[in-house]
């Protein structure tokens, strides 16, 4: 059962750049600051640890970069993670964290749910890396789907930047049956006016995680980075097609029928965004449509799902599987 008012806290900020002991300890202090505001949950970008591999949009190739960035990226089990959990239970908030996961020097874009005990409740990789991020990380298996977890006020979800896109994941993601969602997005560009393609501009991002909160009818925390002229040359990116330039901060609150709750702020500051959710208003939108709900036609259409997680060395056929997450109108393989 859902509290009747929530809330809730957006990053703004820019990582610290391709530093693991800096990154932990800027996102406890953003926990203990957002904590001090009343917030019962704080949310972070796509790889906000150790920063968004910006350099990928700029040159094929950066081995130097590359090495840097998988020795800072976090592993799921390490002294820096538990840090964040202490922080987390600290200071009894919850934390929605985006970060580049380091498994065995493999990486990957990941997700961790913490609840304000500091536990750990759920863990996911994006399911595709997009485009270039393809050069670098690879894909998910079956912890895609542990996308939502119930916490004392909300059942609250996860997705990572253009799975926002991706209309089989979300759904089942909204079958889940999350009140708020946290939109994991990078720094993003404005659109320039030209032929670059408006959908991976900050406007047409924006527009993916406002579509997110209609369809899904939960209340969307849509989480940006930015990039500081400090990020351009670190990342050296300086003249290419994506975060070449200071900005990029984008991040706004979305009530379940669409509307936005936050005002813009600037794209270069830094910043918490914060919103009182009243979870009523879900209630109100489901009334008119429900898309795992009411309003669906499982006798007609059907989602099948395999929530198992496929690993290279397999004992006697076995395979490693995930507990369902959720049911609606989803079937596992």
């Amino acid at each position: 059962m859902s509290a009747k008012n929530v809330r809730v806290a957006v990053t703004q900020a820019e990582p610290e750049w391709l530093d693991l002991a800096a990154g932990v300890a800027k996102t406890c202090a953003l926990i203990a600051e957002a904590a001090k505001s009343d917030a019962k949950l704080i949310a972070f970008p796509e790889c906000w640890i150790p920063g968004y591999p910006c350099w990928i949009w700029s040159r094929l190739l950066d081995v130097e970069m590359n090495v840097a960035y998988v020795k800072n990226s976090i592993r799921l089990d390490s002294p820096e993670m538990k840090q964040i959990q202490l922080a987390a239970r600290t200071h009894a908030i919850a934390v929605s964290l985006g970060f580049s996961e380091n498994d065995n020097n493999s990486i990957y874009i990941a997700q961790v749910m913490i609840g304000p005990d500091g536990q750990i409740l759920s863990h996911r990789r994006k399911m595709k890396p997009t485009h270039m991020e393809r050069t670098i990380f690879g894909d998910a298996s079956g912890e895609c789907f542990t996308s939502v977890v119930e916490l004392p006020f909300a059942r609250v979800g996860a997705l990572s930047c253009w799975e926002h896109i991706q209309p089989l994941l979300k759904y089942q993601t909204f079958s889940q049956r999350e009140d708020i969602h946290v939109s994991a997005w990078p720094s993003l560009t404005p659109h320039n006016g030209e032929s670059e393609l408006w959908s991976m501009s900050a406007e047409g991002c924006q527009s993916l995680s406002q579509t997110y909160a209609i369809e899904s009818q939960s209340f969307v925390l849509h989480c940006t980075a930015l990039i500081s002229s400090r990020g351009v040359e670190r990342m050296k990116t300086s003249g290419g097609a994506l975060m070449s330039a200071p900005g990029g901060g984008s991040s706004a609150v979305f009530g379940p029928d669409g509307r936005r709750l936050t005002e813009p702020v600037d794209c270069c500051t830094e910043t918490i965004i914060y919103a009182d959710l009243d979870m009523d208003r879900i209630v109100a939108t489901k009334l008119f449509a429900d898309a795992t709900g009411h309003y669906s036609r499982p006798d007609l259409m059907w989602l099948n799902v395999c929530r198992q997680v496929k690993k290279m060395v397999r004992e006697d056929g076995g395979e490693e599987v995930l507990e369902p997450a959720g049911k609606a109108l989803v079937e596992d393989c």
